[in-house]
């Protein structure tokens, strides 16, 4: 595959933001990392590499992103407000820089995003804070409500980076919008999590909106071979 490091100063994080490009043409996909996990992550666990057939024919491009998990909802240095303000900045850092540079070097507008345990905590918020922006949403042993990262504090920003909050009181108008995205949710019935994903693919059935949902027999579920084997189904 053709891979590429790339990294600049993000003015909305005023940090450093490192990230991995595989291939060169084809639909672009954005690949988060598990909980405090960085962006070379899906490589050194053979994410991308399961997909290296379909990145070197031009199917799909996909930017591995980091993450800044241990400033935000796992800093408990800090006070909870402070951590979903700071999630917030790194939702405008993908918003207004990598998503650009994305449209920009692909010639696209649409994208997918794809996570598995916290990263598809990210990438279920992006997915579902930006519709019709993000087209397909893949979802492996994820997390879909952030109440235990803030010690009781909620507010209205909370609210609206807590994708079971937000979809759960969606009105008609978001509805349709989150209509225009592919969701998948998928991981073994033994995963502790197994309940947070069953209970967010019924939300978004529940709404009208349409999921495709695997809980697989008999596995556990929650580990990178699982998710390795079953990526290229959704991809």
């Amino acid at each position: 595959m053709r891979r590429e490091y790339h990294s600049w100063v993000s003015h909305h994080l005023g940090r450093t933001m490192e990230f991995l490009w595989f291939g060169d043409r084809g639909y672009p996909v954005v690949i988060f990392p598990t909980s405090m996990g960085r962006f070379w992550q899906a490589e050194d666990f053979g994410l991308t590499g399961a997909l290296a057939d379909k990145v070197d024919a031009g199917y799909i491009q996909l930017v591995c992103v980091d993450s800044i998990d241990t400033e935000s909802w796992y800093n408990k240095n800090a006070p909870p407000a402070y951590r979903v303000r700071r999630h917030d900045d790194y939702d405008r850092y993908l918003r207004n820089e990598i998503v650009p540079y994305i449209q920009h070097r692909s010639g696209r507008g649409d994208l997918g995003v794809c996570g598995a345990s916290f990263g598809a905590y990210h990438a279920a918020d992006f997915a579902g804070r930006y519709p019709g922006l993000v087209t397909k949403a893949v979802l492996f042993s994820g997390l879909y409500h952030t109440g235990q990262f803030l010690d009781g504090y909620w507010d209205d920003l909370c609210y609206y980076h807590c994708p079971e909050a937000f979809v759960a009181n969606a009105d008609e108008g978001l509805v349709q919008q989150l209509r225009q995205v592919e969701w998948f949710v998928a991981t073994g019935e033994h995963d502790s999590l197994i309940g947070e994903n069953r209970h967010f693919a019924g939300l978004l059935q529940g709404k009208g909106i349409g999921v495709h949902a695997e809980f697989w027999p008999g596995v556990f579920g929650h580990d990178w071979p699982f998710w390795r084997d079953a990526i290229r189904r959704f991809l």
